[in-house]
């Protein structure tokens, strides 16, 4: 079994009389990519900041790659990779400078900085001032910018916001590598489509407070329900609707009784999605 790169028992932190982190634990192995899901102002950003030594939390302990972060952040900062979910980087400087810059921080040289732009789709951009760059090419900027120092543990909030479905998904690709790389992945986001594509497991945050942790597939078995959608042509011609719940005592006769008694035009199955079951488990949407 793989040993935790982050453990995380009951920590606090409040700004002043609004709690934003209630008592949550949790740990992440090795080499896995963690989810932590939740609509804005679940609490997402405050873990991902007292984990990377931003926020000391009020209460509870943290330990990354098995150093206790309130006491040795800087240990802990010269291991690992950051992407904010708001952008920070220095406008007047072109991509390639602030990737240099960033790496000499790290005392990182020799890095292929072609490679690394290549990578996130800037191949070409790479001498452009920075304040010249569109929202989704500096959100690209910032993940490379995590990737410079190739950390232990790369936390990632939320960072494929706004971008295009294209750019997205080659950041994804570039999150999947990097797993495959051996790096661990603590992943912040409220797309719930895009967790279930790349988490090994995921946890649900909401109001401060962890309600729910495990694998995806598991959550859908024990939340979820598998649905048979059927579209028929009635008498008149007109396209209906019709549901099958699946795993069910009566499924079998349901789908004889469709098909015997009905004009069937389409059919799939259908199962219960990450966001399906976070509302289930919360009463609230992503964006409530």
């Amino acid at each position: 079994m793989s040993a935790d790169a982050i453990r995380v028992d009951n920590i606090r932190f409040s700004y002043g009389e609004i709690t934003a982190v209630n008592g949550i634990s949790f740990h992440v192995e090795e080499g896995e990519i963690f989810g932590f899901l939740g609509p804005n102002g679940a609490g997402k950003s405050t873990t991902i900041k007292m984990l990377t030594g931003q926020l000391s939390p009020k209460d509870g302990e943290i330990t990354v790659l098995g150093l206790d972060v309130t006491r040795e952040s800087g240990a802990v900062q010269s291991q690992i990779g950051i992407c904010f979910e708001r952008t920070n980087l220095y406008e007047q400087m072109s991509a390639i400078e602030n990737l240099k810059f960033f790496a000499s921080l790290y005392g990182v040289k020799g890095f292929d900085v072609d490679r690394l732009l290549a990578r996130v789709g800037l191949k070409d951009r790479g001498s452009d001032r920075v304040s010249s760059l569109s929202k989704g090419m500096k959100q690209r900027l910032m993940v490379a910018r995590a990737l410079v120092n190739e950390s232990k543990i790369l936390f990632l909030d939320e960072p494929t916001e706004g971008l295009d479905p294209t750019s997205a998904n080659n950041i994804r690709n570039v999150i999947l590598e990097e797993r495959e790389r051996g790096a661990t992945v603590f992943l912040t986001t409220h797309d719930m489509l895009e967790a279930d594509k790349l988490s090994d497991r995921v946890a649900f945050i909401n109001e401060g407070e962890i309600v729910a942790l495990d694998t995806p597939h598991n959550l859908k078995q024990r939340y979820g329900k598998r649905i048979m959608k059927a579209q028929v042509k009635t008498d008149s011609g007109e396209l209906e609707d019709r549901e099958i719940v699946m795993d069910d005592t009566s499924t079998a006769k349901d789908m004889h009784e469709l098909f015997s008694n009905e004009s069937v035009v389409t059919i799939h199955s259908e199962e219960a999605s990450l966001e399906d079951i976070f509302i289930q488990i919360t009463g609230r949407g992503l964006t409530g």
